[in-house]
């Protein structure tokens, strides 16, 4: 168990030492940030990394550890921020760039302490897609391309979970000055130029 530990603390290491750029993408559901992450990808070389996506694909690896991910979702309990936090910094990694959309996470406060305390790396920035939630209904249920989780009723439970779970994260963030508000109700290309903002020279930090 030692080693597995201390292999942990190894690429927590390296990765810090990179010092990467890391923002979060925080939204509710059919918020529309999957859209604007994969224009920022394209216009600003930043690797998405979707924290769904990656323990979707370790369940589908048939590793034990993806055994053990698959069971904990089967039974309805929320996998271990270690879990994910792990992965995540897996794929950091080995993505060999230094630049990352983190989507989708953290979820809540306990997954955002993990994150720190774990990775020993703090967000640069939190992208905040805020949408009203009558637009974000009208979306998905428009966008029903045979999602199972797309009807009213898992609609709206999801969008108060994410009220009650990632606000807190997103107020935390905003006491430090790290939160960009974009206005998410716009359409796509409106959108996209108020996010292109946050990622022109003239607002990083670092002069050249």
């Amino acid at each position: 168990m030692g080693t597995v530990d201390a292999a942990n603390k190894d690429i927590s290491v390296s990765l810090a030492d990179k010092k990467p750029i890391v923002g979060f993408v925080l939204g509710g559901p059919g918020s529309g940030k999957g859209t604007q992450c994969a224009n920022i990808v394209q216009h600003f070389l930043y690797t998405h990394l979707s924290a769904g996506d990656l323990l979707r694909a370790e369940i589908k690896s048939g590793s034990e550890n993806g055994t053990m991910i698959q069971n904990m979702i089967k039974e309805g309990k929320i996998v271990p921020s270690e879990v994910t936090i792990k992965l995540l910094q897996k794929a950091m990694l080995e993505s060999g760039n230094d630049k990352f959309l983190i989507d989708g996470f953290p979820r809540n406060e306990e997954n955002r302490a993990a994150f720190e305390a774990v990775t020993k790396i703090e967000p640069d920035f939190v992208l905040f897609f805020n949408c009203p939630e009558e637009e974000m209904e009208r979306r998905l249920l428009s966008r029903n391309q045979g999602r199972e989780d797309d009807n009213i009723e898992t609609i709206r439970k999801r969008f108060k979970v994410f009220l009650e779970s990632s606000i807190p994260v997103i107020e935390y963030y905003k006491a430090k000055g790290k939160v960009r508000e974009i206005d998410a109700a716009k359409p796509i290309e409106e959108v996209f130029e108020e996010v292109k903002v946050v990622f022109t020279p003239k607002d990083e930090k670092v002069t050249a």
